[in-house]
């Protein structure tokens, strides 16, 4: 079958059988959850044993940067974690049915407004494996149907987490093409899904600015931007500087290869004297500094920042330093370069903490914490689809409630209008 036949017929089928998932009770989508929880745990092996076929494939490839292979792997834990976020999901109140206005008109007309599911999901992503089965618990929680594409790169470990999934929700009793996937490594099969107008509702893309580029600009189908993250934690005059090099070595060094990590640091002139000793503890945790004029005449050993690093998010252990006049440039570095997702300011003045979280333009500012909070599970939304850096329907941590769209349910006794 031609690869725009197999896309459409997917896509088809996923919207078919999402009619029977809108209509499910909370219940009957708690338990599928719980099964498909328990699924991937009785096939764990199975899933390791593609995850290895695609680790020995990734480790080939000589430009595969360690980071991308941090994302790719999984183990025991990470299959642990995954069962775990369905399991959370369950148990999060349903969205589907929500009432969040009703009022009755003087004509006796009565006017809900209740949350339903948006229909076809389609979500396009890179690298990490375990997004496959966060995606399809919150999309079936969310009494939404789903069509998973992700990349080539994790595809037999892609194709063994779907076949266990589907399975699974089937014996709870729902079609398994709830979840559908497009299993092609052709690069098209992208390109037919983002001309699906009509039998996929809304696209997600999740992964670098590549990837989000083009499905902006080719899709025909609603697009909810989600994020490259080039965030910036801003050290102000006057910060204490044993609670900035601890934010700031978190949001770097904990996990460097996410979107809610640390790429750029700004730090007042005021307070250039925490920069050896903030380098130094970024070294020992293994990353290479790249720094402004200003920052290497403090630390001549390091690398001379350039307007690139500025703009990019290494998804690695390399951080750009930049010593700025004041908080009027740091907020200006920060609106120039970042990407809308996280900004943090560490300072002990609260006019000018005020003043960053209203001027910088970011779906989450911080005040003395890590970016690294930026994550529904922190946020105590539960799993999430992804991080929203736009401005509609959805910004930030996207769990269920932004996986809903609204309905207007009138309720008259004959009422017509005059």
């Amino acid at each position: 079958m031609a690869i725009d036949d197999e896309v459409r017929r997917i896509a088809g089928e996923a919207k078919a059988a999402g009619r029977t998932l809108a209509a499910a009770a909370p219940e009957r989508k708690n338990a599928a959850l719980e099964q498909m929880a328990d699924a991937l745990i009785e096939r764990a092996e199975l899933i390791l044993a593609a995850n290895a076929e695609d680790m020995e494939k990734a480790r080939k490839n000589p430009d595969m940067k360690h980071s991308y292979l941090d994302r790719l792997l999984l183990d025991e834990n990470r299959i642990r974690q995954m069962a775990e976020g369905l399991r959370q999901a369950a148990k999060l109140p349903d969205p589907v049915g929500r009432v969040d206005f009703s009022e009755v008109r003087p004509n006796g007309l009565e006017i809900r407004r209740v949350r339903v599911p948006l229909g076809v999901i389609g979500i396009i992503y890179e690298a990490r494996p375990n997004v496959t089965a966060d995606a399809a618990g919150l999309c079936i929680k969310s009494g939404n149907a789903v069509v998973l594409r992700g990349g080539s790169d994790a595809l037999s470990s892609n194709q063994a987490i779907v076949e266990i999934l589907q399975a699974a929700i089937e014996k709870a009793g729902f079609p398994k093409e709830c979840i559908g996937f497009l299993a092609s490594a052709d690069r098209s099969a992208v390109g037919v899904l983002l001309q699906a107008r009509g039998l996929v509702d809304v696209i997600i893309p999740r992964g670098g600015a590549g990837l989000i580029r083009r499905v902006l600009e080719e899709s025909a189908v609603p697009v909810i931007e989600t994020g490259s993250g080039i965030c910036h934690t801003y050290i102000d005059a006057g910060a204490d500087h044993d609670i900035a090099i601890a934010v700031s070595l978190n949001a770097k060094t904990s996990r460097p290869s996410v979107c809610n990590a640390m790429e750029t640091l700004l730090v007042h002139q005021d307070e250039v004297s925490i920069l050896p000793a903030l380098i130094r503890a970024m070294q020992e945790k293994g990353v290479e500094i790249r720094g402004c004029a200003r920052t290497r005449t403090l630390v001549p050993e390091i690398g001379e920042a350039t307007e690139e690093d500025w703009a990019t998010e290494y998804d690695e252990l390399i951080l750009s330093v930049k010593v700025v006049e004041d908080i009027d440039a740091a907020i200006a570095h920060i609106n120039r370069y970042n990407t809308q997702h996280s900004e943090t300011i560490m300072t002990n003045d609260l006019k000018r903490a005020h003043r960053f979280q209203t001027e910088v333009e970011a779906a989450a500012v911080y005040v003395n914490a890590s970016t690294r909070f930026t994550d529904g599970f922190e946020f105590g939304f539960g799993a999430e689809i992804g991080i929203s850096t736009q401005k509609l329907h959805a910004r930030g941590p996207m769990g269920l409630n932004e996986l809903t769209t609204t309905k207007y349910l009138v309720y008259g006794e004959g009422q017509i209008r005059l």
